[in-house]
């Protein structure tokens, strides 16, 4: 009698787990975050990275479960050449994920924008182990490590704090 109380708690712990981990598996999203989500890509799309975020973190509030806005995010992130937070977004979706193409390809693909080729060529490792040379993360990473690093812009500083080119 004394453990029917910590049973009956324990027990709806585990059903509400349960419940929430199944909810975000397959489902699709939300119908709101889907349309968020298609704001977002056309945002994305009319070179309005700022404005895509937005709608992208507003349809992760609706639908947190759905993996693929990670991506988005990080896409998003990579375009306004903030490299490390797509990072941080990839990994997310990988952590919910771990066998989905666009993310790995994705993180590879900035960490090459990042100066990490090493790095990258596990993700291409990685990708080539899972869905081979034709799949078309696994061209895109190769044709993006191919072309290298980008070259980044010296600011030369002098006492006012001028740039030159």
């Amino acid at each position: 009698m004394r453990f029917a109380a910590p049973a009956a708690a324990l027990s709806l712990c585990l059903a509400m787990t349960a419940s929430i981990s199944l909810a975000g598996s397959d489902a699709g999203p939300d119908p709101r975050a889907e349309a968020l989500i298609a704001q977002g890509q056309a945002a994305l799309a009319a070179g309005e990275p700022e404005a895509a975020t937005d709608a992208f973190e507003a349809a992760l509030v609706v639908d947190p479960g759905y993996t693929p806005i990670f991506i988005n995010l990080a896409d998003a992130a990579r375009q306004q050449g903030l490299q490390g937070k797509a990072i941080r977004y990839y990994r997310e979706a990988l952590e919910r994920d771990p066998g989905n193409f666009a993310a790995i390809s994705g993180e590879g693909a900035a960490l090459v924008e990042k100066g990490a080729l090493e790095k990258a060529k596990r993700n291409l490792a990685k990708l080539q182990s899972l869905c081979g040379d034709e799949c078309p993360e696994t061209v895109a990473l190769q044709s993006t490590i191919a072309r290298g690093a980008p070259a980044r812009l010296a600011v030369d500083s002098k006492g006012d704090g001028a740039a030159s080119n």
